[in-house]
């Protein structure tokens, strides 16, 4: 059941109309892509599968009521039995794709008939993903650190794998500016048990060298420019950056204008920091957005940000405040906003499994309900 649902009119006239404009957007933007998914697809292009499987009984904080009522306002399990869920990356039509890294694999929920099939195997233990404007699943693939676009037909190609020569630590996650297309990515080293003996990042836990750092993690946020082939690292110590961390979730404004890079730690407490985006990709005025940190982001029309990690998901609006929790009864390791209508909020966690529940608000940023 959900606490506090009351919903709180606080939004100034300004955030109204945003929100409201944003509405439009959206919904303008799926009504494009479900009558282009019409043509090709027998079910009906404004079909929304209604959220299916065992309902978790958790305790959902929601005060401004982001949420929607009645049973498909409680979080749904989707589906189970996995090694580890990440990355959930939705389609034009609402379908998200999601990965096992363990397992190596990339399955597909149908937001039509919310059905989940296997997709892709052997996908360079693919972890954050995000489609780009070409309807190429762009993917943070860390078996041999690695930038992949995954086409349509399952091949790819690697798009970097390397930082000025040097091994990256493995790529997390993954955000495209939809101003430009410009690629921004994660790179903590986690170390993994499925990296080869001889690979110069495999080290027992905690990890205390990097190949790019002669001290420490070496973690730090890249940017892609659009039809770029090198990197340019984005965040350092001069500007206000500690890279003896776990940079992980990434998001950002729909405008571009804005990027939200948590850190994992343990407590979930790593933090997350806000920066401006300069015309060039590189960041610009870092500053602390919320002591939460954690894994995945996204973000809804209304410029919350969401955060999965131990909790769940939190959400936050534009000031840092918390105005929402969705406990998943063991956590999240990512999420995006999904769905014909770009209402369902589609969690990959507990980490076995993959969890939704519908929302009142749309997914604004560009891997999510509109582009």
């Amino acid at each position: 059941m959900k606490k506090g649902s009351k919903r709180h009119w606080l939004a100034s006239r300004t955030d109204v109309l945003a929100a409201a404009l944003a509405s439009m957007a959206c919904v303008c933007s799926w009504n494009a892509a479900a009558h282009d998914h019409g043509r090709s697809n027998h079910h009906s292009p404004h079909h929304q599968a209604r959220l299916a499987g065992e309902i978790i009984p958790v305790d959902i904080y929601d005060p401004l009521g982001l949420v929607a009522r009645g049973p498909q306002g409680q979080l749904h399990r989707l589906a189970t039995g996995f090694g580890f869920t990440e990355g959930p990356a939705a389609d034009r039509h609402g379908n998200v794709f999601f990965t096992d890294q363990p397992n190596d694999r990339i399955y597909r929920w149908d937001a039509g008939t919310g059905n989940i099939t296997l997709w892709l195997e052997g996908t360079g233990r693919a972890n954050g993903m995000i489609f780009d404007r070409d309807n190429n699943l762009i993917a943070a693939a860390d078996l041999h650190g690695e930038l992949w676009k995954i086409r349509p037909d399952g091949s790819h190609k690697v798009l970097i794998d390397d930082y000025q020569g040097k091994l990256l630590n493995g790529p997390n996650d993954v955000w495209i500016n939809p101003a430009n297309g410009g690629i921004y990515i994660t790179d903590p080293i986690f170390p993994r048990d499925y990296w080869d003996a001889d690979d110069p990042r495999r080290q027992p836990w905690e990890p205390t060298h990097s190949e790019q750092a002669a001290q420490g993690k070496g973690g730090h946020v890249y940017y892609l420019p659009p039809g770029g082939r090198k990197l340019a690292r984005v965040t350092s110590d001069a500007l206000g950056w500690e890279s003896d961390s776990w940079p992980n979730g990434v998001v950002g404004t729909p405008d571009g204008r804005k990027l939200y890079v948590n850190k994992w730690a343990g407590d979930n407490k790593g933090g997350t920091w806000v920066f401006d985006i300069r015309r060039d990709g590189t960041l610009a005025n870092m500053r602390k957005f919320s002591e939460w940190g954690g894994d995945g982001m996204s973000m809804d029309e209304r410029g919350n940000v969401y955060i999965s990690n131990g909790e769940g998901v939190l959400a936050f609006d534009r000031n840092g405040n918390n105005i929402l929790k969705i406990p998943t009864g063991g956590g999240a390791t990512n999420n995006t906003f999904a769905g014909r209508d770009g209402r369902t909020l589609f969690i990959t966690g507990p980490a076995n499994s993959v969890t939704a529940i519908r929302m009142n608000v749309r997914g604004s940023d560009s891997g999510d309900s509109c582009r």
